[in-house]
């Protein structure tokens, strides 16, 4: 990897973390609409790939991983959240992570092992985490929405 290609890389990981930020920073008291929002921003991330030439089966792998640590992470924020508040929902976060990093990767090396073209890159990867994570939490929030 040379060093242009990192320091773009790096230069649309920052701008996708910018946009996600502000865009649910502005949606976080619409609990009705943040799921939605958090889907919509995870496609952003994939169409960003289009500009550099990745195509999502390459990600694919990551995606998974993605949409399966934050999908149960989630779950267990909101149901940590739902049982015993602010420490409840950060608990449910900090021990949902842990399990579901683990969990996560075994699924994503799965994947990665079925892919027969098998480009990881750095952006790739970093992109398919971001986009998938924001998809599986998303979904998770899109469903909490319905029994508020």
């Amino acid at each position: 990897m040379t060093k242009k290609s990192f320091l773009t890389s790096v230069l649309n990981i920052l701008v996708l973390c910018a946009v996600i930020f502000f865009v649910s920073t502005f949606f976080v008291y619409k609990a009705n609409l943040i799921g939605y929002v958090l889907v919509a921003l995870a496609f952003l991330c994939l169409a960003s790939l289009k500009l550099f030439n990745i195509k999502i089966s390459a990600v694919k792998p990551d995606i998974v991983f993605g949409v399966i640590d934050n999908g149960i992470l989630a779950v267990m924020a909101v149901v940590g959240g739902e049982l015993a508040g602010v420490v409840g929902a950060i608990i449910g976060g900090v021990v949902g992570n842990a399990i579901t990093d683990g969990v996560a990767g075994i699924f994503e090396g799965y994947w990665a092992a079925l892919a027969v073209d098998d480009k990881r890159t750095v952006l790739g990867s970093a992109v398919g985490k971001m986009s998938g994570c924001l998809l599986g939490a998303g979904v998770v929030l899109v469903g909490a929405s319905f029994f508020k």
